[in-house]
């Protein structure tokens, strides 16, 4: 027996030093740190959204309620704080049990072992990596305490729908922290391990139901709960629901935005330079290192900028003309089948949101259509009138009438309509208290829409900071990554006149100067090109005052004041405002015949609201690591780049753009706005530039593929009302900031026109032959083929 017993201890020894041999090292998750989610955080430290390969949140056991790890410990290893990593008596269970189906379905893994298998040792089912799995547990044990292993599973484990960790899987499934669960939610929860997909309560809620109520039980079996814990968790109702995704709607433009801004900061160099030792970057590094980034973003402002810009681009789209239905269904069981699958619910048209529809009859005043489950709506004529101006963009196949029966179209509920007055009565029911919402069997009142393929952008920055409030870069996002207020680079045509008054301002030019808008042609002496800029209507005013020309936004007196004082020192300005691109050295520039994306443009504004100084644009402000060590912080970068004589002259006279000029769409009243319209050749590209000491907003229209928008569209009537919509409720949030600028010393007023106090007469002239030189400036005319055609910038 001695013998035996001896030749069992050699080979048990000699079987332990083999199975020893290759082991991993414990390093692995002694030095492990979980992949976390980078989260994107709002000014106002709401959570805009995160960033992950997988969703996982690392909490510790203290943020706990003490009833989840119970409950997970109570169903996968309930001696957990007894065992030194393995459970000699769960193995051998599991090995009678294996060994009585022929399988090797029981593992008889403690939590410990669970962490070793998944870290560091491969799935296959094997007694040599059980043996494997059981030696490196118990040197776990060893060298991590059991609350160490325990927080480290809790955040590993994988819980189904891409959640890692029970911080994520209470989001996933019950849309609260772990924090706040219930028991009967942390049992549902601690449920999942053996079968996350299985017990997946948005898939199989009575096997999620049934696999808590084991949960429940282990726990009372094991007297961790008293009777009434278990009877209350047990009949608690479950509610299934996802913590709200705070990137849908507006807010994923910005979101996009700082994404994008991340992956380029995390290079590789610049990762070594903050001392951080990894080695991911880029994507990786930020999907996986659980940052903390503070953005400048104001969800107030972000969601105003996003309602006018969708609603100014519907409208401009409808004038644009009508391009026919989304599609048409022939047969009727086409039709029955999109009505059933569709599967309309009233709530789909809330909050001014459309939904598509089934047109079942036409007449010439009304537009059938059925919306499914039982709705049916009416689209009057005067909801669908502006259809019948067909767009130039619509397929010929579809341009006889507006729609037939079975065509599908975007609806969208008809806004409340006052009742008549009753007879003897000067009242009227208020609009509010008609209900319009849809009723089965009434044929609800609907609008006739269509999606835009019109877009745009819109910028909010604030002078003071340069911090970017609102950031929306197109139409939808869901339809294009493209971000327009980005990524895009326009014709600012008009809007960038201001830089060439400004610079006039201050080379011996005053409001009153006068400035010639007539006929005037350019010979290019190394080609003999000729180009004639000339006005939008391409009729003349003769001489007018500077601050006239400005305010009515007129080419020729531009061009000339460009000229008259040199289109180098312009572009020296501009550049000096903050302008990014490289100008060639042109008259035509002068009309804004140069790329700008509309953040850039907005933040060259800003000089101008904030007594000259410029700030450079903040769009993430800070951030700081897992641990919360700060990596990167934009402190406010600013710069003197206009006198701020300067920038009161030229914020004075483009009141006058607002209050009687071409951008009087744009007027607030009560509102101090400064502002310029801009529209490019053939109207392709229509802005709207405009601010108040405390906010400078940029407003940009235009199509993608560069079609003209027509000639009826002009930065004055495309962009400006966009502008309005957006700050008539924007500006309320600013209502405790100075509103108007301070003239500062050096000024004198004079008929409501801002003089430098040293040149208070008429100064100087672009009046042609008045200016030394000006008949040839000996600056180089635009030589490309379409010049002519280019420059002519309209406002």
């Amino acid at each position: 027996m001695l013998g035996l017993g001896a030749i069992g201890c050699a080979a048990g020894f000699f079987l332990y030093n083999w199975v020893s041999q290759d082991l991993p090292d414990l390093d692995r998750i002694l030095d492990f740190k979980a992949a976390q989610a980078t989260t994107i955080l709002a000014r106002d430290g709401s959570v805009l959204g995160t960033l992950s390969h997988e969703k996982r949140y690392v909490i510790t056991l203290d943020d706990m309620p003490k009833y989840l790890p119970m409950a997970f410990l109570a169903i996968e290893d309930s001696a957990f704080y007894q065992h030194p990593g393995i459970n000699p008596l769960a193995i051998l269970r599991a090995m009678l049990v294996n060994f009585e189906r022929g399988t090797k379905s029981q593992g008889g893994s403690t939590i410990t072992q669970q962490i070793v298998k998944q870290l560091l040792l491969s799935s296959e089912r094997s007694y040599v990596r059980k043996m494997k799995e059981a030696i490196l547990a118990t040197r776990l044990e060893r060298e991590l305490s059991k609350d160490q292993i325990l927080s480290l599973y809790l955040n590993y484990i994988f819980l189904g729908q891409q959640s890692y960790g029970v911080e994520a899987a209470a989001r996933t499934y019950f849309g609260k922290h772990a924090a706040n669960i219930t028991l009967a939610e942390a049992c549902v929860i601690a449920g999942m391990p053996q079968a996350p997909s299985r017990y997946n309560p948005f898939r199989n809620p009575e096997a999620a139901k049934a696999r808590q109520m084991e949960v429940l039980n282990r726990l009372r079996v094991l007297e961790w709960i008293s009777e009434e814990d278990y009877q209350k968790a047990a009949n608690e109702p479950l509610v299934y629901w996802s913590m709200p995704d705070k990137t849908i709607g507006a807010s994923q433009w910005y979101f996009e935005e700082a994404r994008r801004l991340l992956i380029e900061f995390f290079t590789e160099s610049n990762l070594k330079a903050l001392g951080v030792e990894t080695n991911r970057f880029g994507l990786d590094y930020v999907y996986e290192a659980g940052l903390t980034v503070q953005t400048a973003m104001d969800p107030l402002q972000q969601q105003l900028a996003g309602q006018a810009l969708r609603s100014g681009l519907e409208t401009i789209d409808k004038r644009q003309g009508w391009r026919g239905a989304i599609r048409q269904l022939v047969s009727k069981a086409e039709q029955q089948a999109f009505l059933d699958k569709k599967n309309f619910e009233p709530g789909e048209l809330a909050d001014n949101e459309w939904t598509q529809a089934l047109v079942t009859s036409v007449s010439p005043r009304e537009i059938h259509v059925d919306l499914g489950s039982g709705y049916t709506g009416v689209i009057r004529q005067n909801n669908f009138k502006w259809a019948n101006k067909r767009s130039k963009l619509a397929p010929k196949a579809r341009r006889q009438g507006i729609v037939s029966p079975g065509d599908v179209v975007w609806v969208s509920l008809a806004p409340r309509r006052e009742a008549a007055p009753k007879k003897g009565s000067k009242k009227t029911v208020p609009a509010e208290s008609l209900d319009n919402t849809p009723v089965k069997g009434v044929a609800v009142e609907l609008l006739l829409q269509q999606e835009p393929l019109v877009q745009g952008a819109i910028v909010s920055i604030e002078p003071q900071s340069g911090d970017v409030v609102a950031l929306i870069g197109g139409y939808q996002f869901g339809e294009s990554h493209f971000n327009r207020a980005t990524q895009s680079r326009r014709q600012p045509g008009s809007s960038f006149k201001p830089i060439v008054y400004s610079t006039a301002l201050d080379n011996g030019f005053t409001p009153t100067s006068s400035v010639l808008d007539a006929p005037i042609e350019y010979v290019n002496p190394a080609t003999g090109q000729i180009w004639r800029p000339s006005n939008f209507e391409n009729s003349y005013k003769g001489e007018m005052p500077l601050w006239q020309a400005l305010a009515l936004s007129r080419n020729t007196p531009t061009v000339r004041l460009a000229q008259a004082v040199g289109i180098d020192k312009v572009i020296e300005r501009a550049k000096m405002l903050g302008l990014e691109p490289d100008f060639p050295q042109v008259l035509s520039v002068s009309l804004g015949a140069v790329g700008v994306s509309p953040l850039n443009l907005t933040q060259a504004y800003t000089a101008f609201a904030n007594g000259g100084i410029a700030s450079r644009p903040r769009i993430i402000t800070s951030i700081k690591d897992s641990r919360g060590r700060e990596l990167y912080r934009q402190e406010v970068e600013q710069w003197q780049a206009v006198s701020p004589q300067n920038a009161f002259q030229v914020t004075t006279l483009l009141r006058r753009v607002v209050e009687n000029g071409t951008g009087r769409r744009a007027f607030i009243d009560g509102l101090h706005i400064s502002g310029k319209t801009g529209t490019s050749n053939d109207t392709r590209d229509c802005w709207f530039m405009g601010y108040t000491p405390y906010l400078c907003t940029g407003v940009y229209v235009g199509y993608d593929q560069m079609d003209s928008l027509g000639s009826w569209e002009q930065g004055g009537r495309t962009a400006a009302p966009i502008f309005k919509a957006y700050r008539e409720k924007a500006d309320k949030a600013y209502a405790s900031a100075p509103q108007d600028m301070t003239m500062p010393e050096g000024i004198t007023m004079i008929d409501g026109l801002p003089y430098l106090t040293e040149n208070t007469g008429p100064g100087l002239s672009a009046v042609d032959g008045a200016v030394p030189g000006a008949e040839d400036s000996g600056m180089p005319m635009d030589t490309g083929e379409d010049s002519e055609m280019l420059m002519r910038q309209m406002f």
